[in-house]
């Protein structure tokens, strides 16, 4: 059964994997484009001060939580919810669908480094995915127009960002009515395989920050 939860004040739902396969499957049969986000911890926190950016966020077409340390935040305690949260199974199950349908996508990423790792890993794992371009997106030195041009002369039917926020949610927001794709799927910066080796997304790094989220949950139920 499906409901939204509120953290740091950004509406969330809630739904197994299987329900929200089929919902984004449902996406990739339909345009305009459809946007489905991954919200992670560090994500929440650097959105925390950004309230336009969060009721931008509300008007997605699905929101899940990309860490069962969100769920666990919002009192949800349905083990089928915190298991497959932190397994990631909707994305594994996404892109076996991709694989399985020899879909065409378009990678956002931040550094060549990440970009490589994450190209490697769908050649790996889900080689009938058909990767169609990849791009380095910058907060310092956007490119948008050209962006968007490359990403809808490739005919992709789906956009994987991979990027931190505010920068992956700021992209879409402001392009959403430019790409001709059916789904874009933001999943964030700290979620694997990309990022595997930066301090962010690393297992200190990944504890100092839910350390840090965790904190200013327990300090607002105080309030």
């Amino acid at each position: 059964m499906e409901h939204k939860i509120s953290v740091l004040d950004v509406d969330i739902d809630t739904c197994t994997a299987k329900e929200a396969l089929k919902k984004t499957i449902g996406f990739m049969e339909s345009m305009p484009v459809n946007i489905v986000e991954m919200v992670t911890v560090d994500g929440l926190m650097q959105m925390d001060e950004m309230p336009e950016l969060k009721g931008e966020i509300r008007k997605f077409d699905l929101v899940m939580a990309g860490d069962r340390t969100i769920l666990e935040a919002a009192e949800v305690t349905e083990k089928k919810y915190l298991q497959e949260t932190e397994g990631q199974l909707f994305l594994k199950l996404f892109l076996r669908y991709l694989h399985k349908n020899h879909k065409r996508v378009y990678l956002l990423v931040e550094s060549e480094e990440e970009g490589q790792a994450f190209f490697d890993y769908l050649q790996k794992y889900y080689e009938g995915i058909q990767v169609a371009g990849l791009a380095k997106v910058s907060a310092q030195n956007r490119a948008d127009d050209m962006l968007v041009n490359a990403i809808n002369g490739g005919e992709v039917d789906c956009v994987i960002a991979a990027l931190s926020a505010p920068l992956q949610e700021d992209f879409i927001i402001r392009n959403r009515n430019l790409l001709d794709v059916r789904a874009f799927l933001g999943i964030g910066k700290s979620t694997l395989p990309v990022c595997r080796n930066s301090f962010v997304s690393g297992k200190l790094g990944q504890f100092l920050v839910k350390y840090i989220f965790k904190r200013e949950i327990e300090k607002r139920k105080q309030k």
